[in-house]
Protein backbone atom coordinates (compact mmCIF):
# COMPACT_ATOMS: atom_id res chain seq x y z
CA UNK A 1 0.00 0.00 0.00
CA UNK A 2 2.81 2.60 0.98
CA UNK A 3 4.49 1.75 -2.46
CA UNK A 4 1.56 2.00 -4.75
CA UNK A 5 0.67 5.70 -2.80
CA UNK A 6 4.30 6.64 -3.41
CA UNK A 7 4.24 6.22 -6.91
CA UNK A 8 0.61 7.78 -7.28
CA UNK A 9 1.55 10.75 -5.45
CA UNK A 10 4.75 11.33 -7.20
CA UNK A 11 2.81 11.18 -10.63
CA UNK A 12 0.27 14.01 -9.12
CA UNK A 13 2.35 16.36 -7.26
CA UNK A 14 3.61 18.36 -10.36
CA UNK A 15 0.33 19.15 -11.54
CA UNK A 16 -0.83 19.25 -7.96
CA UNK A 17 1.00 22.12 -7.23
CA UNK A 18 -0.19 23.97 -10.59
CA UNK A 19 -3.58 24.43 -8.45
CA UNK A 20 -2.54 28.21 -8.55
CA UNK A 21 -1.27 28.90 -11.67
CA UNK A 22 -3.07 30.17 -14.91
CA UNK A 23 -5.12 27.76 -16.98
CA UNK A 24 -4.95 27.44 -21.02
CA UNK A 25 -8.69 28.19 -21.70
CA UNK A 26 -10.30 25.60 -24.16
CA UNK A 27 -13.18 23.89 -23.87
CA UNK A 28 -13.84 21.11 -21.41
CA UNK A 29 -16.24 19.99 -18.97
CA UNK A 30 -16.17 19.09 -15.13
CA UNK A 31 -18.27 16.52 -14.16
CA UNK A 32 -19.51 17.02 -10.46
CA UNK A 33 -21.79 14.02 -8.28
CA UNK A 34 -22.90 15.66 -4.94
CA UNK A 35 -26.02 14.75 -3.14
CA UNK A 36 -29.58 15.32 -4.85
CA UNK A 37 -30.11 17.86 -2.21
CA UNK A 38 -27.39 20.06 -2.60
CA UNK A 39 -27.30 19.36 -6.86
CA UNK A 40 -28.95 23.02 -7.76
CA UNK A 41 -26.73 24.74 -5.08
CA UNK A 42 -23.47 23.39 -6.27
CA UNK A 43 -23.91 23.80 -9.57
CA UNK A 44 -24.80 27.74 -8.81
CA UNK A 45 -21.42 27.69 -6.53
CA UNK A 46 -18.99 25.98 -9.05
CA UNK A 47 -20.64 28.70 -11.77
CA UNK A 48 -19.87 31.32 -9.86
CA UNK A 49 -16.57 29.86 -9.43
CA UNK A 50 -15.66 29.57 -12.79
CA UNK A 51 -17.06 33.20 -14.08
CA UNK A 52 -15.18 35.03 -11.55
CA UNK A 53 -12.04 33.17 -12.31
CA UNK A 54 -10.87 33.73 -16.22
CA UNK A 55 -7.68 31.69 -15.87
CA UNK A 56 -10.28 28.53 -15.78
CA UNK A 57 -12.91 30.28 -17.97
CA UNK A 58 -12.28 27.55 -20.74
CA UNK A 59 -14.32 25.40 -18.20
CA UNK A 60 -17.80 24.24 -17.46
CA UNK A 61 -19.57 22.22 -15.21
CA UNK A 62 -22.42 19.29 -15.36
CA UNK A 63 -23.56 18.35 -11.84
CA UNK A 64 -25.38 15.01 -11.10
CA UNK A 65 -27.16 13.98 -8.16
CA UNK A 66 -25.00 10.99 -6.77
CA UNK A 67 -25.49 10.40 -2.91
CA UNK A 68 -22.27 10.22 -0.95
CA UNK A 69 -23.37 6.64 -0.16
CA UNK A 70 -23.81 5.40 -3.35
CA UNK A 71 -20.32 7.54 -4.63
CA UNK A 72 -17.52 4.61 -3.68
CA UNK A 73 -19.47 2.03 -5.69
CA UNK A 74 -20.28 3.82 -8.71
CA UNK A 75 -16.47 5.11 -8.57
CA UNK A 76 -15.21 1.78 -8.02
CA UNK A 77 -17.26 0.12 -10.94
CA UNK A 78 -15.49 2.83 -13.29
CA UNK A 79 -12.95 5.12 -12.35
CA UNK A 80 -12.11 6.51 -15.27
CA UNK A 81 -15.68 7.15 -16.32
CA UNK A 82 -16.57 8.86 -13.02
CA UNK A 83 -16.93 12.30 -12.06
CA UNK A 84 -14.10 14.43 -11.63
CA UNK A 85 -15.27 15.51 -8.42
CA UNK A 86 -17.61 13.67 -6.35
CA UNK A 87 -18.51 14.35 -2.84
CA UNK A 88 -18.84 10.53 -0.81
CA UNK A 89 -19.30 9.56 3.29
CA UNK A 90 -15.59 9.26 5.19
CA UNK A 91 -16.08 5.94 5.72
CA UNK A 92 -15.39 4.88 1.90
CA UNK A 93 -11.66 6.68 1.73
CA UNK A 94 -10.13 3.82 1.98
CA UNK A 95 -11.55 2.01 -1.31
CA UNK A 96 -11.18 4.94 -3.26
CA UNK A 97 -7.54 5.50 -2.35
CA UNK A 98 -6.69 1.47 -3.05
CA UNK A 99 -8.57 1.91 -6.69
CA UNK A 100 -6.23 5.03 -6.99
CA UNK A 101 -9.94 6.99 -7.31
CA UNK A 102 -8.63 10.25 -5.23
CA UNK A 103 -5.50 12.52 -6.00
CA UNK A 104 -3.79 12.76 -3.12
CA UNK A 105 -3.19 16.33 -2.12
CA UNK A 106 -0.13 17.64 -2.07
CA UNK A 107 1.90 21.07 -0.65
CA UNK A 108 -0.58 24.15 -0.41
CA UNK A 109 -3.77 21.93 -1.17
CA UNK A 110 -2.79 20.01 1.68
CA UNK A 111 -2.36 22.64 4.03
CA UNK A 112 -5.60 24.37 2.19
CA UNK A 113 -7.30 21.61 4.11
CA UNK A 114 -5.43 21.35 7.29
CA UNK A 115 -4.83 24.51 7.93
CA UNK A 116 -8.72 25.70 7.81
CA UNK A 117 -10.83 22.33 9.30
CA UNK A 118 -11.59 21.34 12.83
CA UNK A 119 -8.90 18.17 13.68
CA UNK A 120 -11.64 15.18 13.14
CA UNK A 121 -12.43 16.57 9.94
CA UNK A 122 -8.84 16.23 8.11
CA UNK A 123 -8.33 13.16 10.09
CA UNK A 124 -11.25 11.97 8.34
CA UNK A 125 -9.87 13.18 4.78
CA UNK A 126 -6.49 11.29 5.58
CA UNK A 127 -4.79 7.80 5.67
CA UNK A 128 -1.96 7.97 7.16
CA UNK A 129 0.02 11.05 6.85
CA UNK A 130 -1.30 11.95 3.34
CA UNK A 131 -4.70 14.19 2.75
CA UNK A 132 -6.89 12.56 0.11
CA UNK A 133 -10.02 15.19 0.38
CA UNK A 134 -11.53 18.34 0.83
CA UNK A 135 -14.06 18.12 3.62
CA UNK A 136 -17.76 19.77 3.24
CA UNK A 137 -19.45 18.96 6.69
CA UNK A 138 -18.53 17.95 10.62
CA UNK A 139 -22.18 17.04 11.19
CA UNK A 140 -22.52 13.43 11.14
CA UNK A 141 -22.59 11.72 14.66
CA UNK A 142 -25.07 11.97 17.63
CA UNK A 143 -25.31 13.61 20.59
CA UNK A 144 -27.84 14.12 23.62
CA UNK A 145 -30.82 16.25 22.99
CA UNK A 146 -33.08 16.46 26.29
CA UNK A 147 -35.39 18.50 27.98
CA UNK A 148 -34.21 21.47 29.92
CA UNK A 149 -37.04 21.60 32.51
CA UNK A 150 -36.44 17.42 33.42
CA UNK A 151 -32.86 16.82 32.84
CA UNK A 152 -30.58 18.48 35.60
CA UNK A 153 -27.37 17.49 34.69
CA UNK A 154 -27.13 16.47 31.52
CA UNK A 155 -23.58 15.42 31.95
CA UNK A 156 -24.20 12.36 33.51
CA UNK A 157 -26.07 9.26 32.03
CA UNK A 158 -27.35 8.08 35.74
CA UNK A 159 -28.29 11.71 36.27
CA UNK A 160 -29.82 11.83 33.35
CA UNK A 161 -32.26 8.56 34.04
CA UNK A 162 -32.78 9.32 37.70
CA UNK A 163 -34.53 12.70 36.57
CA UNK A 164 -36.25 10.96 33.62
CA UNK A 165 -37.67 8.38 36.43
CA UNK A 166 -38.65 10.86 38.77
CA UNK A 167 -41.16 12.77 35.93
CA UNK A 168 -41.92 9.29 34.44
CA UNK A 169 -40.47 10.55 31.28
CA UNK A 170 -38.20 8.57 28.92
CA UNK A 171 -34.78 8.49 27.63
CA UNK A 172 -34.19 6.92 23.98
CA UNK A 173 -31.38 5.53 22.76
CA UNK A 174 -30.81 2.51 20.30
CA UNK A 175 -28.62 0.44 22.20
CA UNK A 176 -28.82 -2.60 19.32
CA UNK A 177 -27.63 -0.39 16.73
CA UNK A 178 -23.90 -1.22 15.87
CA UNK A 179 -22.99 2.62 15.47
CA UNK A 180 -24.80 4.09 18.60
CA UNK A 181 -23.39 1.30 20.94
CA UNK A 182 -19.69 1.66 19.96
CA UNK A 183 -20.64 5.22 22.44
CA UNK A 184 -20.10 2.73 25.07
CA UNK A 185 -17.48 0.41 24.09
CA UNK A 186 -15.08 3.41 22.26
CA UNK A 187 -15.57 5.63 25.23
CA UNK A 188 -14.74 2.90 27.45
CA UNK A 189 -11.49 2.39 25.56
CA UNK A 190 -11.82 -0.37 23.19
CA UNK A 191 -11.32 -0.51 19.44
CA UNK A 192 -12.78 -2.35 16.23
CA UNK A 193 -11.68 -1.12 13.08
CA UNK A 194 -11.17 -3.45 9.57
CA UNK A 195 -9.04 -3.72 7.04
CA UNK A 196 -9.46 -3.74 3.24
CA UNK A 197 -7.37 -4.77 0.83
CA UNK A 198 -7.69 -3.04 -3.50
CA UNK A 199 -10.87 -4.75 -3.69
CA UNK A 200 -12.66 -3.73 -0.56
CA UNK A 201 -12.33 -7.49 0.91
CA UNK A 202 -12.14 -6.74 5.19
CA UNK A 203 -8.57 -8.53 5.20
CA UNK A 204 -7.75 -7.90 9.22
CA UNK A 205 -10.13 -7.19 12.12
CA UNK A 206 -8.83 -5.24 14.82
CA UNK A 207 -10.95 -5.61 18.09
CA UNK A 208 -10.77 -6.06 21.76
CA UNK A 209 -14.30 -6.26 22.73
CA UNK A 210 -13.20 -9.20 25.20
CA UNK A 211 -11.36 -7.14 27.52
CA UNK A 212 -12.00 -5.69 31.37
CA UNK A 213 -12.83 -2.30 28.97
CA UNK A 214 -15.31 -4.42 27.37
CA UNK A 215 -17.17 -5.72 30.50
CA UNK A 216 -17.21 -2.28 31.48
CA UNK A 217 -18.98 -0.55 28.50
CA UNK A 218 -21.41 -3.75 28.70
CA UNK A 219 -22.40 -3.83 32.27
CA UNK A 220 -23.37 0.16 31.06
CA UNK A 221 -25.51 -1.03 28.42
CA UNK A 222 -27.14 -3.63 30.45
CA UNK A 223 -27.67 -1.07 33.35
CA UNK A 224 -28.99 1.71 31.39
CA UNK A 225 -31.40 -1.12 29.80
CA UNK A 226 -32.64 -2.14 33.44
CA UNK A 227 -33.99 1.72 34.20
CA UNK A 228 -37.53 2.65 33.98
CA UNK A 229 -36.99 5.12 32.01
CA UNK A 230 -35.38 3.40 28.90
CA UNK A 231 -36.55 2.98 25.17
CA UNK A 232 -34.67 1.44 22.64
CA UNK A 233 -35.21 3.71 19.80
CA UNK A 234 -33.53 6.43 18.10
CA UNK A 235 -35.86 8.73 16.30
CA UNK A 236 -37.76 11.64 17.78
CA UNK A 237 -40.35 11.10 15.31
CA UNK A 238 -41.41 7.71 17.31
CA UNK A 239 -40.58 9.06 20.53
CA UNK A 240 -43.38 9.34 23.17
CA UNK A 241 -43.47 11.03 26.65
CA UNK A 242 -39.57 11.55 26.07
CA UNK A 243 -37.52 13.76 28.23
CA UNK A 244 -33.65 12.77 26.59
CA UNK A 245 -32.57 11.09 23.46
CA UNK A 246 -29.63 10.78 21.53
CA UNK A 247 -29.90 11.25 18.01
CA UNK A 248 -28.37 13.46 15.35
CA UNK A 249 -28.68 16.94 13.66
CA UNK A 250 -31.37 15.84 11.38
CA UNK A 251 -33.78 15.36 14.28
CA UNK A 252 -33.47 19.06 15.33
CA UNK A 253 -36.63 20.08 14.08
CA UNK A 254 -38.97 16.85 15.42
CA UNK A 255 -37.01 17.66 18.82
CA UNK A 256 -37.44 21.47 19.07
CA UNK A 257 -41.39 21.09 18.26
CA UNK A 258 -41.38 18.16 21.30
CA UNK A 259 -39.43 20.37 23.74
CA UNK A 260 -40.39 23.89 22.73
CA UNK A 261 -39.25 26.20 25.14
CA UNK A 262 -37.28 23.71 27.54
CA UNK A 263 -35.48 22.67 23.73
CA UNK A 264 -31.70 21.59 24.54
CA UNK A 265 -28.63 20.21 23.49
CA UNK A 266 -25.25 18.67 24.73
CA UNK A 267 -22.31 15.96 24.42
CA UNK A 268 -23.28 12.98 25.08
CA UNK A 269 -23.29 12.10 28.69
CA UNK A 270 -20.80 9.78 31.08
CA UNK A 271 -21.72 6.57 32.18
CA UNK A 272 -20.15 5.07 36.10
CA UNK A 273 -18.98 1.54 35.94
CA UNK A 274 -17.67 0.07 39.45
CA UNK A 275 -17.62 4.13 40.58
CA UNK A 276 -15.84 5.00 37.28
CA UNK A 277 -16.97 8.04 34.93
CA UNK A 278 -16.65 7.38 31.76
CA UNK A 279 -17.45 9.57 28.94
CA UNK A 280 -19.14 8.04 26.00
CA UNK A 281 -17.47 8.34 22.79
CA UNK A 282 -18.85 6.64 19.59
CA UNK A 283 -19.16 7.14 15.88
CA UNK A 284 -18.42 10.61 14.16
CA UNK A 285 -19.10 11.15 10.52
CA UNK A 286 -18.20 13.48 7.90
CA UNK A 287 -18.96 14.78 4.15
CA UNK A 288 -15.79 14.99 1.71
CA UNK A 289 -15.45 15.85 -2.02
CA UNK A 290 -12.68 14.46 -3.57
CA UNK A 291 -10.75 15.08 -6.94
CA UNK A 292 -10.07 12.52 -9.36
CA UNK A 293 -6.79 12.09 -11.27
CA UNK A 294 -6.40 13.91 -14.30
CA UNK A 295 -4.02 13.00 -17.29
CA UNK A 296 -3.88 16.52 -18.25
CA UNK A 297 -2.53 18.99 -15.81
CA UNK A 298 -4.48 21.99 -17.01
CA UNK A 299 -7.60 20.09 -15.78
CA UNK A 300 -6.49 18.89 -12.40
CA UNK A 301 -5.41 22.36 -11.34
CA UNK A 302 -9.12 23.36 -12.55
CA UNK A 303 -10.33 20.72 -10.39
CA UNK A 304 -8.24 21.46 -7.82
CA UNK A 305 -9.63 25.05 -7.41
CA UNK A 306 -12.44 24.30 -7.45
CA UNK A 307 -12.89 21.71 -5.29
CA UNK A 308 -10.84 23.87 -2.61
CA UNK A 309 -13.68 26.60 -3.49
CA UNK A 310 -16.64 24.18 -2.77
CA UNK A 311 -15.26 23.05 0.43
CA UNK A 312 -14.06 26.59 1.74
CA UNK A 313 -15.25 28.84 3.90
CA UNK A 314 -17.59 30.77 2.00
CA UNK A 315 -19.43 28.23 0.36
CA UNK A 316 -19.60 25.84 3.61
CA UNK A 317 -21.52 28.81 5.19
CA UNK A 318 -23.57 29.36 2.42
CA UNK A 319 -24.49 25.55 1.97
CA UNK A 320 -25.32 25.55 5.54
CA UNK A 321 -27.32 28.74 5.68
CA UNK A 322 -29.49 27.11 2.09
CA UNK A 323 -28.90 23.20 3.51
CA UNK A 324 -28.19 22.75 7.12
CA UNK A 325 -25.15 21.19 6.65
CA UNK A 326 -22.69 21.64 9.64
CA UNK A 327 -19.38 23.16 8.47
CA UNK A 328 -16.17 21.53 8.74
CA UNK A 329 -14.12 24.95 8.03
CA UNK A 330 -13.28 26.50 11.44
CA UNK A 331 -14.02 30.27 10.45
CA UNK A 332 -17.68 28.88 9.37
CA UNK A 333 -17.99 27.07 12.67
CA UNK A 334 -17.13 30.40 14.47
CA UNK A 335 -19.86 32.64 12.26
CA UNK A 336 -22.67 33.46 14.50
CA UNK A 337 -25.61 31.53 13.44
CA UNK A 338 -23.96 27.79 12.97
CA UNK A 339 -22.79 28.73 16.76
CA UNK A 340 -26.54 29.92 18.11
CA UNK A 341 -26.92 26.29 16.60
CA UNK A 342 -26.64 24.41 19.45
CA UNK A 343 -27.27 21.06 17.37
CA UNK A 344 -24.35 21.61 15.67
CA UNK A 345 -22.71 22.66 18.55
CA UNK A 346 -23.57 19.97 20.95
CA UNK A 347 -22.15 17.76 18.01
CA UNK A 348 -18.99 19.84 17.57
CA UNK A 349 -18.16 19.28 21.10
CA UNK A 350 -19.10 15.23 20.89
CA UNK A 351 -16.91 14.86 17.85
CA UNK A 352 -13.86 15.61 19.74
CA UNK A 353 -14.28 11.99 21.54
CA UNK A 354 -15.64 10.55 18.06
CA UNK A 355 -14.05 8.09 16.14
CA UNK A 356 -14.46 8.51 12.29
CA UNK A 357 -16.79 5.55 10.84
CA UNK A 358 -14.77 3.37 8.82
CA UNK A 359 -15.57 0.31 6.86
CA UNK A 360 -17.76 -2.72 8.16
CA UNK A 361 -18.81 -5.64 7.03
CA UNK A 362 -22.69 -6.03 7.12
CA UNK A 363 -22.72 -9.26 9.48
CA UNK A 364 -21.34 -6.69 12.09
CA UNK A 365 -24.21 -4.33 12.13
CA UNK A 366 -26.10 -8.01 12.59
CA UNK A 367 -23.99 -8.98 15.23
CA UNK A 368 -24.39 -5.90 16.92
CA UNK A 369 -28.10 -5.87 16.80
CA UNK A 370 -27.98 -9.57 18.78
CA UNK A 371 -25.69 -8.22 21.29
CA UNK A 372 -28.15 -5.33 21.91
CA UNK A 373 -31.25 -7.58 21.81
CA UNK A 374 -29.71 -10.05 23.89
CA UNK A 375 -29.36 -7.14 26.63
CA UNK A 376 -33.17 -5.61 25.69
CA UNK A 377 -34.16 -9.07 26.38
CA UNK A 378 -32.69 -9.45 30.07
CA UNK A 379 -30.51 -12.06 29.06
CA UNK A 380 -27.36 -10.40 31.05
CA UNK A 381 -29.46 -9.23 33.85
CA UNK A 382 -27.71 -9.91 37.03
CA UNK A 383 -24.64 -12.11 34.77
CA UNK A 384 -20.97 -12.27 36.68
CA UNK A 385 -18.05 -10.69 34.91
CA UNK A 386 -17.02 -14.09 33.58
CA UNK A 387 -20.43 -14.56 31.50
CA UNK A 388 -20.28 -11.67 29.96
CA UNK A 389 -16.39 -11.74 29.11
CA UNK A 390 -17.30 -14.86 27.64
CA UNK A 391 -20.32 -13.34 25.62
CA UNK A 392 -17.74 -10.51 24.88
CA UNK A 393 -15.12 -13.17 23.67
CA UNK A 394 -18.09 -14.77 20.75
CA UNK A 395 -18.86 -11.53 19.65
CA UNK A 396 -15.18 -10.73 18.80
CA UNK A 397 -14.43 -13.93 17.72
CA UNK A 398 -17.55 -13.36 15.23
CA UNK A 399 -15.94 -10.13 14.35
CA UNK A 400 -12.84 -11.26 13.77
CA UNK A 401 -14.36 -14.29 11.53
CA UNK A 402 -15.51 -11.87 9.08
CA UNK A 403 -12.19 -10.71 7.83
CA UNK A 404 -11.57 -13.85 6.53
Amino acid sequence: MKKTLSILAAGVMAASLMAGAAVTAYADDITIWVAEEVTDFTKEKANEFLSSNPDFSGFSVSVEPVGEGDAAKNVLTDVEGSADLYGFAQDQLARLVSAQALTPLMGDNAAFVSENNDAGAVSAASMGDMIFAYPLTSDNGYFLYYDSSVVTDPTSLDQILADCEAAGKGFYMEINSGWYQTAFFFGAGCSLSYETDEMGNFTSCNVDYASENGVKALKAIIALAESPAFHNGSSASNAANCAAIVSGTWDSSVVKDMFGDNYACAKLPSFTVDGEAIQMSGFGGFKLMGVKPQVDADKLAACQALAQYLSGEEVQLARYNAKGWGPSNLNAQADDAVKSDVALSALAEQLAYAIPQGQYPNDYWSLATSLGDSVISGDYKDASDETLMSALQSFQDSCISYAK
